[in-house]
């Protein structure tokens, strides 16, 4: 395995080189600290897309945007920049890259050059993407056809940038699987694994998997748009109804893409703050893997108005309802290992009970969407909207957030302001609730999703959920701002200010360029919280 020169006792961070040093560098905690800057810079820009959008909704007639054309371009470019360039890397390419080595007591990853080149061809894909921006892409993040393939150019483009960051999924996944398979430290043996890894594992076997798919549906779609060859536009003999199927056999695998490494910080957060052994260890690991392999089963209740066979239906319906199981397994072992535990309410841990607590909102107003009648008057409403974000902003960006928290003074070795993190947690609590909240009953309202005006009667909701949007905004922007200061100005942070056993902390803050002075043996389980003995490696 190779390596740039340098000093191993020197930490990773070393800024006196310059940005060259960074852009080719092949140490897999850059390249994670470089995933997450380039993707804040992202989640920046479409935060400030949805409060244009939340703005504009505020009354129910255009006061902001000039036309509807420019609300459908605002919301495509929300909806293409969150998924596609922010949460689907999200946590697996930021703290999937600066971890797994550490926690696996590797020196890097199995192919550090290959982790480069995922990151440089997601900085490539990035940039194809602002052209379809240039030229006005209205169609959703879903590129729904037959609609999508008319649209040539701006279309040519977000289908061109998508299928080139699907490269940087797989190469991600495929590094992590051999890296988890052939580089784990002595003693590090398959029950022992921490249960972030675990996730990790389940991720990037759905991003080898699932990946391949969307790239030959965009391929499709590029061809349809270029050549018009009739696979999609039913007016030159294709079905716009099986792009839908291929789209969604991807998509909703990739929900879990977002959630699953979310899930394994929370795992990894809970024992620490509370003191205990985790609970049902294997039961969490299984669940996991189960989550992942159920994924593949349930695309089909995307599409329950789509004039799909009833029977069809009802078996999309029952593997919806079944994928809750898995995750109803792990949400009952996390509040297991929090009973009678001593409990601490740190940041990390605040935000860790809110992905349990907006992740349960999520998955059960999910009911509602996987029972055949009930989805039949929320499908394309703001149910959909709010159930949306209360699954990937409420989970995958939260848990990312509760992660940040958590290991930032291991990633930086300073520490952030304590006070200023609690403030803006209170925030974005306060600010997100109130702001989806609404939106479940303007769905239930009938209010359908994607419009710039509606009817009177939906104004107040709509303006209440604008106000609680910019709380939302500010909370989300005094957690960058805090997390910022504190890796320039914070206070030197201790090697291990959490007492965590996860062999992760076992090495200094921040780490030396090759992880760990020496490759460390692994003896007891990272879990061992409150035994005599303890835990960890030695």
């Amino acid at each position: 395995m190779g390596h740039e020169q340098a000093d191993s006792n020197v930490n990773y961070l070393n800024w006196e080189k310059g940005f060259m040093s960074w852009w080719m560098s092949i140490d897999h905690k850059r390249i994670g600290l470089m995933y997450l800057a380039s993707m804040i810079f992202f989640f920046v820009i479409g935060g400030l897309l949805a409060l244009v959008m939340r703005t504009e909704l505020a009354t129910n007639s255009l006061s902001v945007l000039p036309n509807t054309d420019m609300y459908n371009k605002a919301f495509t470019l929300h909806g293409v920049i969150m998924i596609f360039l922010f949460i689907v890397p999200g946590v697996p390419a930021t703290l999937g890259n600066f971890l797994l080595p550490l926690m696996l007591g590797a020196k890097d990853v199995a192919f550090p050059k290959l982790n480069r080149l995922s990151y440089w061809i997601y900085v490539l894909g990035s940039f194809m993407a602002f052209g379809a921006i240039y030229y006005g892409l209205d169609t959703g993040w879903t590129f729904y056809a037959p609609y999508s393939a008319k649209n040539a150019t701006a279309v040519l483009y977000a289908t061109s940038a998508a299928f080139t960051l699907g490269f940087a999924s797989i190469l991600t996944g495929v590094n992590f699987l051999v890296t988890i398979h052939k580089m784990r430290a002595p003693g590090l043996t398959w029950d022992r694994l921490p249960l972030f890894v675990w996730t990790t594992y389940a991720t990037a076997l759905l991003q080898v998997i699932a990946t391949p798919v969307i790239g030959i549906t965009l391929l499709l779609l590029f061809l349809e748009n270029s050549m018009q060859v009739g696979i999609f536009r039913p007016d030159v003999g294709g079905d716009p109804v099986l792009f839908q199927h291929l789209f969604w056999f991807y998509s909703h695998p990739v929900v879990y893409i977002m959630i699953l490494p979310a899930m394994g910080i929370v795992s990894e957060i809970i024992p620490v703050f509370s003191r205990k052994p985790i609970f049902g260890y294997k039961a969490i690991v299984w669940a996991s893997v189960g989550i992942a392999a159920i994924s593949f089963l349930v695309w089909g209740h995307h599409m329950f108005v789509a004039g799909m066979a009833d029977w069809t239906r009802y078996i999309f319906s029952f593997l919806t309802f079944f994928v809750a199981v898995p995750t109803a397994v792990k949400v009952f072992n996390w509040v297991a290992t929090m009973y009678k535990g001593s409990v601490s309410w740190e940041s990390p841990m605040l935000y860790a009970m809110t992905f349990v607590f907006l992740f349960l909102i999520a998955g059960t107003t999910g009911i509602h969407l996987a029972t055949l009648a009930t989805d039949a008057h929320y499908h394309d409403t703001y149910f959909v909207v709010a159930h949306f974000h209360y699954t990937i902003q409420g989970g995958a960006v939260i848990g990312l957030f509760a992660g940040l928290h958590f290991w930032f003074p291991k990633m930086f070795g300073k520490m952030y302001n304590e006070k200023v993190a609690r403030i803006a947690w209170v925030l974005l609590f306060v600010g997100f609730n109130g702001t989806f909240i609404p939106q479940f009953v303007l769905g239930m309202q009938g209010m359908p999703r994607r419009y710039a005006t509606y009817e009177p009667e939906f104004q107040t909701l709509h303006s209440v959920s604008t106000f609680f949007a910019f709380f939302n905004g500010i909370g989300y922007s005094l957690v960058l701002i805090n997390l910022a200061w504190g890796a320039v100005f914070g206070k030197k942070a201790p090697n291990n200010p959490y007492h965590s056993l996860g062999l992760e902390w076992q090495t200094q803050s921040p780490p030396v360029h090759d992880n760990f002075d020496t490759i460390p043996v692994v003896t007891e389980w990272s879990y061992g919280y409150g035994a005599p003995e303890g835990g960890g490696a030695h």
